[in-house]
């Protein structure tokens, strides 16, 4: 497929500047902090519009056209909506055959990306990352492990989930959530829902974050002052379509409404 790539004077452009704003409001208190970086390629954000074009249209066609049909709740025994690029679970490469399931190793190349389902889970995994599925321990449905990489993910409600990265342990309660990880830092987003959030190398460092849309995204620090290993963080690299797309694969909405015109950033005029 031809790919277009977005003048950077649009809102790519803008929205980096915004970043580069809220790091200039970071000060000292806040050199530990390193910024994941700019939005991402530009050329992702049409094919999601396209697909959450179709999503959100009766007729489906521009997501049709694309990846053959609009999303919706997968069929019994199918876990995968969308893969492209290399992708691999359990060290094989993944097709729209392939199941995935409690105890899977998914992992993405640099050009990999993987959107699928696991029960009432959905997710998009973005390139050079490296996501376990663990089987859940006692009392918990999902239990999630982001060694690398980025993840956008939903959970129904009801549906206790743990998600570790390199630098937290995050207990989330009917959540949408978005998370980068390194061996340095995290980023978290709770989109939606409420998240408990620790950082692993220091348990004094933790928060409860309750969010309708966005309010209030994280950093989480592998180093820093006891106490202080959380701090705010701007909204970065992913949009309410995305999480539209893979809650429609476990069929449900996101509980919020937004225009279709581009999107990048929370708008703020909920009550």
């Amino acid at each position: 497929m031809a790919e277009t790539t977005l003048p950077a004077s649009g809102t790519a452009g803008r929205f980096a500047g915004g970043v580069r704003s809220f790091q200039g409001h970071l000060g000292r208190d806040f050199a530990a902090v390193r910024p994941f970086g700019e939005l991402e390629d530009p050329r992702r954000r049409i094919l999601i519009q396209a697909l959450a074009a179709g999503f959100f249209s009766s007729a489906g066609s521009a997501a049709a056209q694309i990846f053959g049909r609009a999303p919706s709740r997968l069929p019994a025994g199918q876990s995968i909506y969308r893969v492209s690029g290399d992708v691999t679970v359990n060290s094989q490469v993944a097709t729209l055959q392939t199941r995935i399931s409690p105890g899977d190793t998914v992992q993405t190349a640099p050009n990999g990306e993987i959107i699928f389902a696991v029960a009432e889970e959905a997710y998009l995994l973005r390139g050079g990352s490296h996501m376990v599925i663990e089987k859940p321990p006692s009392g918990l449905t999902t239990a999630l492990r982001l060694v690398t990489g980025k993840l956008l993910s939903v959970f129904g409600k009801g549906r206790p989930t743990r998600l570790v990265t390199a630098t937290s342990t995050i207990g989330i309660r009917g959540t949408g959530v978005y998370a980068e990880t390194d061996p340095e830092q995290t980023y978290f987003c709770t989109c939606y829902g409420v998240t408990d959030v620790v950082a692993n190398t220091d348990p004094a460092s933790r928060d409860t974050v309750a969010a309708k849309h966005h309010d209030r995204p994280l950093y989480i620090l592998a180093k820093g002052k006891e106490g202080a290993r959380i701090r705010p963080a701007p909204f970065i690299n992913h949009t309410d379509q995305e999480l539209a797309i893979i809650e429609a694969l476990v069929g449900r909405v996101p509980p919020f409404v937004f225009p279709m015109e581009d999107y990048n950033a929370p708008r703020r005029e909920y009550p």
